[in-house]
């Protein structure tokens, strides 16, 4: 069942620098099995390679491909989720980034956030995981506590050489999360994503 958790953030989670990260990144927030109907996990789905098909017309780059999709082995979180709303707002979100965003996904920049994943993913993995818990619920509360949390205290250890492509994270959540303060169907959800649509 944990397994099953958190497979995916944010293909901003991905393709972003701190932990949305955890939540792009991972953007911006992947092989594998159907996700839970209530949240998703760091592990890219079919949904979200077809998306990326779209989002770029030339191939990513192998370290680019590397950071979306293989973002769960890197964040081995247990406990911290992405429910579905902001998980489909932040891929459309990044389904509408620009020629000229979709061009900072270079080899450099998606090597130099994969090195740095692969060194502090389990470190940052336990704070989300820490901070998922310790949130007050609803779901979509509690994950935009932990994401926000981890990102503010990790983002300023991450390689210079992604910050390009932690800009283009930035602008995938913020856009995600003001359409979802407006847009959510709950009103405590809207609260939550009001609280941090301006990122870190």
């Amino acid at each position: 069942m944990a397994s099953r958790r958190m497979k995916r953030t944010v293909l901003t989670t991905t393709v972003a620098s701190a932990a949305v990260l955890a939540a792009w990144a991972q953007a911006l927030t992947a092989p594998a099995q159907p996700p839970t109907p209530a949240s998703r996990s760091l592990t890219a789905t079919p949904q979200m390679l077809n998306a990326g098909a779209r989002m770029q017309a030339a191939p990513l780059p192998p370290a680019c491909s590397e950071a979306i999709f293989k973002t769960q082995e890197k964040f081995p979180t247990t406990r911290y989720t992405v429910p579905d709303e902001p998980w489909n707002a932040l891929l459309n979100a990044a389904l509408n980034l620009t020629e000229a965003e979709q061009a900072e996904l270079t080899e450099s920049a998606c090597t130099a956030w994969n090195n740095w994943a692969a060194a502090n993913g389990p470190v940052v993995a336990k704070d989300l995981d820490t901070r998922f818990r310790d949130a007050a619920a609803p779901a979509c509360n509690k994950f935009v506590v932990a994401t926000m949390g981890s990102v503010k205290k990790y983002a300023a250890n991450v390689p210079a050489g992604t910050r390009k492509l932690e800009a283009v994270a930035k602008k995938v959540w913020q856009d995600a999360m003001t359409k979802l303060s407006a847009e959510a169907p709950d009103a405590a959800c809207r609260t939550a994503y009001n609280k941090v649509k301006a990122g870190w």
